[in-house]
Formats: structure tokens, C-alpha cells, sequence
């Protein structure tokens, strides 16, 4: 076994000894905190003192402001922003005017029946990673919904209403979509 070098140990133990200055309210001073959110400098005498500040700062970037575009609640321009999600368009006489553009989810119709309820229609859908799934138009009072594209094609074997198109094992097939029922088609 090799030998290990003790000081790769004392250089983090030195870190964490690291003077962060005193509390601007008590003078006691400030220490590194764990949190949900990550990392903080806290003060030392807590829950007497809350003190507390980032240990990293965030460097804010200004909106930029879109040209030709106008807030259609206030007419005031629209700007590019930073949420905690990402980039997002709102309008720049934020928090008097609360708009923001949003993206309608297109919804493709497939012309297949629901098998549960019978009187929606599957339609394609995304959730909000993107990821598109099948689910019944009739929502919320029918919740049926298939993750891969729907054929109106019976069962053959337990006589489902619909089939649908999935890859396995690198071909496409038709398969139930029972989990009961282990129908897969031959490859297309």
C-alpha cells in the first residue's frame, strides 16, 4: 500500500478554520452553515443571533430589454429575464405589471377514442420536461393516458380497444397497452 500524504488532510482542516469576519449585528463571528439551499455564513451565536449571508455572492444580470415589443397590459417594453428556472420573457415595469409570455402546449389530435371513458379522445401532450405522452381530452374526468402513440387497432389477444406504437428491442411493434396483456406484434 502506498503511503499517503498527511498534509492533503490538514490543507481542508485549515480551510474550514478560514476567518469570515465578525456579525455586523453582535460581533460574534460568522461560521459556515449547512442549509437546505447549500452553504452560509451564519453567526456563531444563533438562535440568539439569526445573522446570515450567502457565502458565494450571485452576480446579477441586468433585463435586457427587447426592442419593438411591447407588454400587451401596460405597454411598457418587454425584457429578457433570469428566474430560477431559466430565461423567461416578462414585462419590464415588474412588480406593477405581472406579465409574462407563456407558450401554449400544442395539442395534436390522433382521431383514436379513449378505451376507458369512450367519450374523449387521446390527444399528444407534453409534461414539463417535455417529454410527450397520450392522455384522454376528456381531463380531468377521465385520467387515462398512454405514454407511447396510439393505433385504433384491437387487441388481438384480450381485445383492447387501442394498441400502440413502441420500439422494442431496437424494432418498432404494435403492443397492448394492458399490463396484463403481453401481446407485441412482429417489427413493422
Amino acid at each position: 500500500m502506498a503511503k499517503i500524504d498527511n498534509q492533503l488532510f490538514s490543507a481542508h482542516e485549515h480551510a474550514l478554520e478560514r476567518d469570515h469576519g465578525n456579525c455586523p449585528e453582535c460581533n460574534a463571528p460568522l461560521a459556515i452553515r449547512h442549509g437546505k439551499h447549500g452553504p452560509f455564513l451564519g453567526c456563531e451565536r444563533y438562535p440568539a443571533c439569526e445573522y446570515h449571508r450567502p457565502l458565494v455572492e450571485k452576480a446579477t444580470k441586468p433585463e435586457e430589454l427587447l426592442e419593438d415589443t411591447q407588454c400587451p397590459l401596460c405597454s411598457r417594453p418587454l425584457a429578457l429575464k433570469s428566474g430560477r428556472y431559466g430565461f423567461y420573457i416578462g414585462c419590464s415595469g415588474f412588480p406593477e405589471c405581472d406579465y409574462v409570455v407563456r407558450e401554449e402546449p400544442e395539442t395534436v389530435e390522433t382521431q383514436v377514442p379513449c378505451p376507458e371513458c369512450h367519450s374523449g379522445e387521446l390527444v399528444a401532450r407534453s409534461n414539463r420536461f417535455g417529454k410527450k405522452f397520450f392522455a384522454c381530452s376528456a381531463y380531468p374526468r377521465c385520467k387515462y393516458l398512454v405514454n407511447d402513440k396510439p393505433i385504433m387497432s384491437p387487441c388481438p389477444d384480450c381485445g383492447w380497444s387501442i394498441l400502440v406504437e413502441k420500439k422494442v428491442r431496437g424494432h418498432l411493434r404494435q403492443v397492448c397497452p394492458q399490463r396484463a396483456c403481453k401481446y407485441q406484434s412482429d417489427p413493422i
